[in-house]
């Protein structure tokens, strides 16, 4: 990303390798743009408030997190960074950061502290992309930061491009001099629709003179196809619509192949 204006980063985090992960990967991802990173932890859990003590030790580990930023990671001049402590909820406390601090981007760990091996998306990342309406970047445990060159963008058709979502996909894709590739996963029988059709060529032209392709899988053994793509054309990051992420639940959520590393391995971006 390169914009002019400052970009206002959140990055929630529960002080888990994965959430040091996202921290890292965020800080390289808008290298060359001028942010401000909001660092929020939310202290205790929904059913209690934290005691004073809770709370101490919660501003204590959000503090040790940003020196470590501060020493580990190199310095950006461009780049401010800011704590917050909140309770309650994870989706509503980041809502209200959204609100107060005019988030752009939200940049998160697949899983937390509290994860498991077998879901690929755990419920925190899980419930930010679904119920909240603000640009994600959800970051696996494996994926580091190289430079973007090949995005994918799986899709439907079915939905309306906003000009907002078309300008987002264009802006990632100019700034990097990436290139753009469309994927669409049918049934072997269908064809697209008059509505897909307008949609496919309203892609097309706002992608314009930017690298870009289009390519249609079948539904059988839709993961490993998928796998087989992101391998194939060294996918670097996978974009995709809020209003697709039913289509692609199963791929996101619920993955029925262990051997798949996608999940572990390529940030997605969901783009509302």
């Amino acid at each position: 990303m390169d914009k002019q204006a400052m970009a206002n980063i959140l990055i929630p985090t529960d002080f888990s390798d994965n959430a040091w992960n996202a921290v890292e990967y965020a800080i390289e991802f808008f290298k060359k743009s001028a942010c401000n990173f909001y660092v929020l932890h939310v202290c205790r859990g929904p059913n209690a408030k934290a005691t004073l003590e809770e709370q101490k030790v919660c501003k204590e580990k959000l503090q040790s997190l940003l020196q470590k930023i501060n020493q580990d990671l190199s310095y950006n001049p461009k780049h401010k960074f800011f704590s917050i402590i909140d309770e309650g909820y994870l989706v509503s406390s980041v809502r209200k950061q959204i609100d107060q601090n005019h988030i752009d981007f939200i940049v998160m760990g697949t899983r937390g502290s509290s994860g498991t091996v077998k879901n690929p998306i755990g419920s925190n990342a899980s419930n930010v992309i679904t119920k909240v309406r603000c640009a994600t970047i959800v970051v696996p445990e494996n994926a580091k930061y190289s430079k973007l060159t090949e995005i994918a963008f799986p899709t439907d058709f079915l939905s309306v491009y906003s000009a907002k979502m078309l300008e987002s996909i264009t802006n990632i894709v100019e700034s990097n001099n990436a290139s753009a590739r469309v994927l669409h996963i049918k049934n072997d029988t269908s064809v697209l629709n008059e509505d897909q059709k307008r949609n496919k060529e309203l892609l097309d032209a706002y992608l314009g003179s930017n690298e870009h392709s289009f390519h249609f899988l079948s539904n059988a053994q839709l993961e490993n196809q998928v796998q087989d793509f992101v391998e194939k054309r060294k996918i670097d990051l996978i974009t995709m619509l809020a209003k697709n992420l039913n289509y692609f639940e199963k791929l996101l959520f619920h993955p029925k192949n262990s051997q798949i590393k996608y999940y572990t391995d390529i940030p997605f971006l969901v783009l509302h």
